[in-house]
């Protein structure tokens, strides 16, 4: 796959407008799989953030991609179980700075996944 079809490149640049062209490009098996289990999720987005870190992503910039997941999950995908049901809907109430700072805590959650 070519590197400009990513949303993260090799050299640590984010490309937060191609985040929902990665997640349709995840199959819907394999998307039922990572959504079904709440911790499948975590331990999903662990070892994403562990690539990130590993090129040199800083937390500021794992926030804005969890941003764009989060934004993407909310408007196409129903929530499987109850942990995603309240982040949606924590998602929906929250202005533009809460939702970022939903982010962040995604992110360090699923750091310690």
């Amino acid at each position: 796959m070519k590197e400009q079809q990513h949303a993260v490149t090799k050299d640590g640049e984010v490309k937060t407008d191609k985040v929902e062209q990665t997640i349709d490009r995840i199959g819907d098996d394999k998307k039922d799989q990572i959504l079904q289990d709440f911790e499948a999720f975590k331990q999903y987005l662990h070892k994403r953030i562990k690539i990130g870190e590993s090129i040199g992503l800083g937390e500021e910039q794992l926030a804005k991609v969890a941003e764009r997941v989060a934004d993407y999950l909310a408007a196409n995908e129903d929530p499987r179980n109850s942990e995603e049901k309240l982040l949606q809907e924590l998602w929906k109430v929250g202005d533009k700075e809460q939702r970022h700072q939903l982010a962040h805590m995604l992110v360090r959650l699923s750091q310690n996944a």
